[in-house]
């Protein structure tokens, strides 16, 4: 491994969780006296109810934090004349914030229309689908990807073609909108981003992928830099905004190292809400109104099962770290 991007990448978790901090901090009075409070929908737990007026769009916190650091981290490089390390992870970046984009949309659209529906779902997934698009072209022709991809547990490769497109779009739109279902309990989805951040270090640096590390770095500072203000009871929510933001980071590593198999197994905790959603719906249609969980995401389902929200969370984040443990040992 090499020394300077144990450097690089200690350097940038350092900076983001500090200019994550800082930034939250000048950040919520601003959002508090513009009243940027989160709508509650009537239909969620009831006991959420509390939580209306908490201070959302926190994610802009932690996506200037990022990208702040990645900029001086950028200035350094340059004057070091060894740029290239940052050329993949500027990608990652660009992609995320896009998909973050959308997401302050939403939120934008929730909070001037006070209500908590913001974008309808096909106007959401026509934008993410054109951001992912516009990232696999980009990446095919400033990193020269190819259209296989590594199968987890073999040193084998599937040669996908034509057909890896459509299903690389369906991986990253599916992903990105199965961290943002994740976003529903205090500190739940940066805790379990936290697990995916740890398990990209660890990834990262038993096969020398500078990065994956890097990737891994920004994201642990920016989801316990965040958590400070997060954790329960939140002082603030990071919104789609945030959501989508860290849905785009960490789905966009998969293409860029060719992995996504194995990122999709990191993220099971994801995958599974995500499932636990259509299963609902699934099974309403033919049931005829009947219900599969007392309430989708799957975290809803346990808070109706009386688990209190640190609970929650910390079970989530355990089963996310046996995920991260099993793609370890499939990477």
């Amino acid at each position: 491994m090499n020394v300077e991007i144990l450097y690089t990448v200690s350097a940038l978790f350092v900076l983001v969780f500090a200019l994550t901090v800082v930034f939250s901090r000048l950040l919520i009075p601003v959002l508090r006296r513009h009243r940027a409070g989160q709508p509650i929908l009537e239909i969620g737990p009831s006991w959420h109810l509390s939580k209306a007026g908490t201070p959302t769009l926190g994610g802009l916190a932690f996506i200037a934090g990022v990208g702040g650091a990645l900029l001086l981290c950028a200035v350094y490089l340059l004057l070091t004349d060894n740029t290239t390390v940052l050329r993949a992870p500027a990608l990652i970046f660009a992609y995320a914030v896009l998909c973050g984009a959308i997401g302050f949309f939403d939120d934008y659209r929730k909070l001037v229309k006070r209500e908590n529906q913001g974008l309808t779902a096909p106007q959401k997934y026509l934008l993410q689908l054109l951001a992912s698009a516009l990232f696999l072209f980009v990446v095919r022709v400033m990193l020269q990807t190819d259209t296989s991809v590594a199968l987890p547990f073999s040193d084998a490769s599937l040669e996908l073609g034509i057909f890896y497109y459509p299903l690389a779009l369906l991986y990253l739109t599916g992903l990105v909108n199965a961290l943002n279902l994740t976003d529903g309990v205090d500190g739940l989805l940066s805790s379990t981003v936290a697990v995916v951040a740890a398990f990209f270090l660890l990834w990262g640096y038993s096969e020398g992928k500078g990065t994956v590390m890097i990737v891994g770095g920004v994201l642990l500072g920016a989801t316990l830099g965040f958590l400070c203000f997060n954790a329960h009871p939140a002082k603030v929510f990071m919104g789609d905004t945030g959501s989508l933001f860290f849905g785009g980071m960490v789905s966009a590593v998969g293409i860029v190292t060719e992995h996504p198999l194995l990122i999709l197994l990191s993220c099971g905790v994801f995958v599974i809400e995500a499932g636990s959603v259509i299963l609902q719906v699934i099974y309403f249609k033919l049931s005829h109104g009947k219900r599969l969980f007392r309430m989708a995401p799957l975290h809803h389902h346990f808070e109706k099962c009386g688990w209190s929200e640190w609970r929650v969370v910390g079970v989530f984040s355990a089963f996310g770290a046996l995920f991260a443990a099993v793609s370890l040992m499939g990477r």
